[in-house]
């Protein structure tokens, strides 16, 4: 039987080009600023888009939770749709690390703009909390992979800029978002004050995310990610990964979009589901007639790994790890339900 895991591009496992550029790596301590690899994988993300510095760290949730605490003081508050991952799936980070609040905003699918922000900022008064960033999230997971444009994305800059808030990019899948949009990277670092780029999801490197910003806010950025414990020595065998990620599986991110629109496109055919979200990029949610936990276990029984976001939603992702003989399997399997 062919086993297929969609159940997130967390799940991948280091190509063999990969695993040989990690084998070969050249290393130091990175907390002494000595690791090559690693300044050399901040130094490129940086550089792709157009911000000054860049930080390593074992994850997208450090870096999103830093970008946080750089942007903003205790008795602050920030806007984020109400879908955000560094809402909903950071372990109540904002308010335990940055003593920060959050005001919720209801986007399509995730996806804000400015006129709703704009009344969403407090005034100037000792009865509110300060507000002082917006996070964006791009793709948008629970939004089923929805994408932000550049165009869109560039009044909520300039409205920042107006009120004096900082604006952090969550872009945990921000490849995913310029491989269906078309965007050039280097565009963003105009609208961003920091940029969270995950390596180890739809890029398959095994570890890692950099957090993006000018020089001033990546110095602080050392200290709060030495407070949080992710200080890395020889980590420059992970960056290698990153690196190769970047120069390698950026382009092919397109096949996952296809192999993604096909699994949708036979969804919507199948009686049992009751609607399938648009696909952008390599996210597909649905929602079943029956309760979602007896559909997955029938997805398991035939090999198929998936996961639920809500009692009678599903989700898959495709991923580097996603060939198209599974896919046709998967659509075969689906037709027989």
């Amino acid at each position: 039987m062919i086993t297929v895991d969609l159940r997130s591009d967390t799940v991948t496992k280091p190509t063999p080009g990969m695993l040989d550029a990690m084998w070969s790596a050249k290393v130091g301590d990175d907390v002494f600023g000595e690791d090559e690899t690693v300044n050399a994988l901040e130094e490129k993300a940086a550089a792709m888009f157009g911000m000054e510095a860049a930080i390593y760290c074992p994850s997208g949730t450090m870096t999103n939770q830093i970008a946080i605490k750089c942007f903003t003081q205790p008795l602050d508050e920030l806007i984020a749709d109400q879908t955000a991952h560094v809402y909903r799936y950071e372990g109540g980070g904002i308010a335990f690390n940055s003593g920060v609040s959050t005001r919720l905003l209801n986007g399509y699918r995730g996806i804000l703009t400015a006129e709703m922000i704009a009344p969403e900022i407090n005034a100037d008064n000792i009865h509110y909390p300060h507000t002082s960033l917006v996070v964006l999230e791009n793709t948008v997971n629970k939004g089923g992979g929805s994408c932000y444009t550049l165009e869109q994305i560039k009044p909520i800059a300039e409205l920042c800029k107006q009120r004096g808030l900082k604006l952090h990019l969550d872009g945990a899948r921000i490849f995913n978002a310029l491989a269906h949009t078309g965007d050039n990277a280097a565009g963003y670092g105009t609208c961003f004050d920091g940029i969270s780029v995950c390596l180890s999801k739809g890029l398959g490197a095994p570890v890692g995310s950099v957090l993006l910003a000018d020089k001033a806010t990546i110095k602080y950025a050392r200290r709060i990610r030495k407070v949080l414990g992710g200080g890395m020595r020889q980590a420059g065998f992970l960056a290698a990964a990153g690196i190769y990620a970047l120069d390698h599986h950026v382009e092919r991110l397109k096949i996952d979009h296809a192999h993604a629109r096909i699994l949708g496109e036979e969804l919507a055919r199948c009686n049992w589901v009751s609607s399938v979200l648009p696909v952008e990029t390599n996210i597909v949610l649905f929602d079943t007639t029956e309760p979602a936990d007896t559909v997955l276990a029938r997805l398991q029984a035939k090999g198929i790994k998936a996961g639920s976001t809500d009692t009678h939603r599903i989700r898959f992702v495709t991923h580097l790890d996603v060939h198209a003989e599974q896919v046709e399997y998967v659509v075969n399997t689906l037709k027989g339900f």
